[in-house]
């Protein structure tokens, strides 16, 4: 995509403003499910930031589709993009973009490719997991013979499950926690593939470079 075309003018005027409100729709929802006897007026505030965001992010993906001109391809090509329309609690998972978006206005990027992954990959995990075990919790807290009785056991639950350990201790036992669950353990592999990789690669360029340092 070409740095001074109309959809790459409109991403750079819009990543902030969307990481923000990424953070207030993340934000909302949590106060949402984690404080359900709050006063009506909040519970109302909540919902209100909740959808309002989801508005945002949808306004946002129509105007690129438009700008794009690609029509069923752009839908094919930002997939993530797609699936956040549908799945809006993913959202806070570009954030980890806002780096980048800063870093190419004052040049290149401080951090090696290799710490940038791991960075990428820590930060996508942190919020991947916290939103995970907020909407398990949501479905699973009042479901008949839950072991997820506290947003405690849920986090538990996304850590275990985002490591691919699964002790087993705390499952979800209706439907759309199965679903969220698998969900979550996908990205949990490709994350920690990522890392592992990006960790293995560094290391091998570290050694490579101290046996040529060797030779010469």
């Amino acid at each position: 995509m070409d740095a001074d075309s109309p959809q790459a003018r409109w991403e750079q005027r819009t990543e902030l403003p969307l990481a923000l409100a990424s953070l207030a729709f993340l934000a909302g929802y949590a106060l949402h499910v984690l404080a359900p006897g709050l006063p009506p007026f909040w519970h109302d505030l909540c919902l209100t930031v909740i959808f309002t965001a989801w508005a945002l992010f949808i306004v946002d993906y129509a105007v690129r589709w438009r700008l794009s001109g690609q029509r069923l391809r752009f839908v094919r090509t930002h997939w993530l993009d797609s699936l956040v329309v549908l799945l809006p609690l993913l959202r806070p998972l570009r954030i980890v973009r806002l780096y980048e978006a800063v870093q190419r206005r004052h040049g290149q990027p401080r951090l090696s490719l290799h710490a940038r992954v791991i960075t990428y990959a820590g930060v996508s995990t942190a919020l991947l997991g916290f939103a995970g075990a907020l909407a398990v919790y949501a479905q699973e807290r009042d479901a008949p013979g839950t072991t997820m009785h506290t947003f405690g056991d849920a986090v538990w639950w996304a850590c275990s499950t985002l490591s691919t350990v699964g002790y087993g201790d705390v499952v979800p036992v209706t439907s759309m926690g199965r679903f969220i669950a698998t969900g979550l353990m996908a990205c949990g592999l490709a994350l920690l593939g990522a890392v592992t990789g990006s960790f293995s690669s560094w290391l091998i360029q570290v050694f490579s470079l101290k046996d040529e340092s060797g030779d010469a």
